[in-house]
């Protein structure tokens, strides 16, 4: 190709991208206003909600609702912001940031955002660990009977009856539910720490 046109497509392609950048900036811009409105409707929501809730209590479109998400993500990722936009369960919320919650729930949570004993909490983490699971199987990982921590936690909704096991006797088998992570600020189980191998070779063991 002669270098003149070589000049010629290097400078409209150049154009292009620049064109493309102007558009993008001037769509952010002029999305302001469709920004504050899906973060009102954000702020007046006590559960999380899915970009198509958004959209049909917004009345703007799918793909407006979620660049006004990005816009309102990058908004609130600054040092000065107490809140944060995050997903849970499959939804959107606007919830303190982490290290402000930790301060502030007990006084402003709800009563399933009680302080978890110590063996509540270990009888919960392996449930959510290791669901679906009995009842003896929790037993036999932390060594006690579970019946009163699996009371205790199923009166805080954060464990539920999820059927009965193909065994003798047939047991029952718990796992976790929406409550939990909601709790835990948790999008999916799948969003659970890693366990370390001596953790898992614990729980691997005792089943």
């Amino acid at each position: 190709m002669p270098k003149q046109g070589r000049i010629k497509e290097e400078n409209t392609e150049k154009e292009g991208t620049e064109e493309k950048l102007v558009e993008e900036s001037r769509k952010k811009i002029n999305l302001d206003k469709e920004a504050g409105l899906v973060e009102a409707v954000l702020f007046l929501e006590s559960e999380p909600v899915t970009v198509e809730v958004l959209s049909n209590i917004s009345q703007l479109a799918v793909d407006v609702v979620e660049e006004c998400l990005e816009m309102l993500k990058e908004k609130y990722s600054s040092e000065n912001s107490g809140v944060e936009l995050v997903m849970i369960t499959g939804g959107w919320a606007l919830t303190p940031k982490k290290e402000f919650w930790d301060v502030l729930k007990e006084k402003y949570g709800n009563k399933n955002e009680g302080r978890l004993s110590r063996s509540a909490l270990e009888t919960l983490t392996i449930i959510a660990y290791k669901q679906p699971i009995t009842r003896a199987e929790i037993e036999n990982i932390r060594g006690v009977p579970p019946d009163n921590m699996i009371r205790t936690l199923i009166e805080r909704q954060f464990i539920k009856d999820v059927g009965k096991k193909d065994a003798p006797g047939r047991p029952t088998q718990f796992g976790t539910t929406k409550e939990f992570l909601k709790f835990f600020r948790l999008n999916s189980i799948a969003d659970l720490p890693k366990l370390d191998e001596k953790q898992e070779e614990k729980f691997i063991l005792a089943r």
